[in-house]
């Protein structure tokens, strides 16, 4: 019950689509979706493979929950060996498309191997066929998704497909569903495009089965109620969305600026949520339209926003004059204080294009900020920028540049390196903000000390959702920390980790942790699925699931010296703000941390931590 019971495996070599039964043992120890699809990823291919060889494998998958009523349940994740990081990948989407996945009656889609030409897969159901898409290639996510559902003569499909950007092989690149969701990070997208795989269509109209009905209905009726009442989930996200966080990370002194040179910024203000609800004097209207929720979410977090029909960035662009998916409190802050840029229509028009060619803001802002600074500091010049003054403020370096990383050209084609590639290639290695090759995202650690533990030891290279202790250490969520302490961090990142991937597997959105623990969403596991399923037993799924990632990058390649934080953010204290002459301690946090999750002291999980999880 709650899982589909089968999984499609896609070989785009041979080009063939087979039906498989889902492995139901693995299921009871890592639960679905994030955690089943790492087990089948890392059984599956070598850890060492090359992330755009046709031996690595891209897998999409829903949890147990997607697809039905509970609240947030709309979630898929895309899982593979990423070609930003080399890293395991696994990004997670919003949206419809994952709900139309698990109503078709699939748990997962596997695809290996590479087509011969460009394709995409179209699923009815229990039927799967693959597709030509040569008269897609080449063309933006909002032209394939549009032109998908002319062809089959259906709005109701679900579509999720790569830009050009995964096609040009923007190491960042994205797939992206109903328009401006998208499993963002880690380069998911490029992996996509190296197979020559342009989209998948889905039409799901078979439902999905509980083990019982009415506890199940009584336990999500629950949920949906605690999410109400609560100030983030049932006022905060609505109202502002993630951009609520602006002003606030800026006046705790935590807003990463100008390549973290700062940590707060000026124009905090003039790029916030606050900001996106002002009119403008010149037509009245104001940059958000409304809000917008993805498949059975409660919280409606989501931007609609437009550009003022005016702005240079839209003038003669028809396709940017529309309302489409607004800014988030992490495309602002990559887009605006990284890039030291406080025009929040050219930041949305950006970030416009970002959906559009399908590839990740943060990084790409992240990445632009970091070559701000080599020119700034001679190591680029317009020789090689093609012209482009590439200083810090420079708001139509930053438009100019979002263009052609998304067409993957001039410039363009240097930032869609990342910036890890891009500051080694031109001899400043010290100056990308990154972990395992991945940007930091909105928070600066030596403002909230437990963020960059978290940093340092997320699997997927820096990312603020696999343990966001800012709930704690900002927000009071669930008890509040001080965000200078390094004391108790250690136990309180694992604690957020090992949660945070029970909720990702289980199907739900991570914005319901605001309100929910573990305690509210295991009635809601424990009705729907087969088995028992208590907090106990999440707690633990949670834990075989991160230590299992961690097996996998190890396996990589990776070791316990990848667990590190830039030299900025160690040696150079925080010029301004609560943080005012603090640096990050990460090497107060980090053995403690290393002691509690069972680890050897260079990282490794010890024999009596594998052996306890089944591993």
């Amino acid at each position: 019950m709650a899982w589909a019971r089968k999984l499609l495996r896609v070989d785009l070599t041979k080009g063939t689509c087979t039906s498989e039964p889902l492995n139901m043992d693995w299921a009871q120890r890592y639960l679905g979706q994030r955690g089943l699809a790492t087990k089948y990823l890392t059984e599956e291919i070598d850890p060492k493979v090359d992330p755009l060889s046709p031996d690595n494998k891209l897998i999409m998958t829903t949890g147990p929950l997607t697809g039905t009523c509970a609240s947030t349940a709309g979630r898929y994740s895309v899982v593979t060996k990423g070609a930003l990081t080399g890293a395991i990948a696994c990004s997670n989407s919003g949206g419809f498309f994952g709900n139309e996945m698990k109503n078709a009656g699939w748990d997962m889609i596997i695809f290996e191997g590479k087509s011969a030409k460009p394709v995409y897969l179209f699923v009815q159901d229990d039927k799967a066929e693959l597709l030509d898409a040569g008269e897609h290639w080449g063309t933006s996510v909002w032209d394939t998704e549009e032109n998908i559902k002319k062809k089959h003569q259906d709005p109701m499909i679900r579509v999720a497909s790569i830009g050009v950007s995964g096609e040009k092989g923007v190491k960042f690149a994205c797939v992206v569903n109903d328009m401006h969701r998208a499993a963002g990070r880690s380069g998911v997208g490029t992996v996509m495009g190296s197979k020559n795989l342009k989209a998948v269509a889905i039409r799901g109209t078979l439902g999905v089965k509980v083990k019982d009905i009415g506890a199940f209905m009584t336990a999500t009726a629950n949920g949906k109620a605690i999410l109400a009442e609560n100030a983030v989930t049932g006022q905060g996200l609505p109202t502002y969305g993630t951009q609520v966080l602006m002003n606030v990370i800026n006046e705790v002194g935590a807003l990463p600026t100008r390549n973290h040179r700062d940590v707060q910024f000026e124009g905090a203000g003039d790029i916030s949520a606050e900001k996106m609800h002002e009119k403008r004097a010149s037509d009245g209207k104001s940059n958000l339209i409304t809000n917008g929720a993805c498949f059975g979410c409660t919280i409606a977090c989501g931007r609609i926003s437009q550009i003022e029909r005016t702005h240079y960035t839209v003038v003669d662009r028809p396709q940017y004059q529309k309302a489409s998916g607004g800014l988030e409190y992490e495309a602002a802050w990559a887009l605006g204080a990284a890039t030291g840029v406080d025009d929040i229509d050219a930041l949305t028009f950006a970030n416009f294009i970002c959906n559009e060619q399908g590839y990740d803001p943060i990084t790409f802002g992240a990445t632009v900020g970091a070559a701000m600074e080599l020119f700034e500091t001679g190591a680029i010049t317009t020789k090689e920028t093609g012209g482009i003054e590439l200083k810090f403020g420079n708001t139509k370096a930053l438009t100019e540049l979002a263009e052609q990383t998304g067409r993957g050209e001039g410039f363009g084609a240097e930032i869609g390196l990342g910036s890890k590639r891009l500051c080694e290639k031109y001899g400043h290695p010290e100056m990308s903000m990154s972990v395992k090759g991945q940007e930091f995202p909105a928070y600066d650690s030596r403002g909230i000390q437990g963020m960059g533990l978290a940093y340092a030891t997320s699997n997927r290279g820096a990312c603020h959702l696999r343990g966001y202790t800012v709930a704690s250490e900002i927000l009071g969520i669930p008890e509040k920390t001080d965000p200078l302490a390094t004391e108790g961090k250690a136990g309180l990142v694992k604690a957020f980790q090992d949660a945070t991937a029970a909720f990702d597997s289980a199907g739900l959105c991570i914005f319901t942790s605001f309100a929910w623990t573990l305690e509210d969403v295991a009635p809601q596991l424990d009705s729907a699925c087969e088995g028992e399923w208590s907090v106990e037993k999440l707690l633990e799924v949670g834990e075989r699931i991160w230590n299992l990632e961690r097996q996998f990058n190890l396996a990589a390649g990776f070791t316990g010296k990848d667990d590190n934080l830039p030299a900025r953010l160690l040696k150079d204290a925080a010029k301004s703000g609560p943080a005012e002459g603090k640096v990050n301690g990460l090497g107060e946090m980090l053995p403690e941390y290393y002691q509690l999750r069972g680890w050897t002291t260079e990282g490794v999980p010890s024999n009596q931590t594998v052996e306890r999880l089944g591993l």
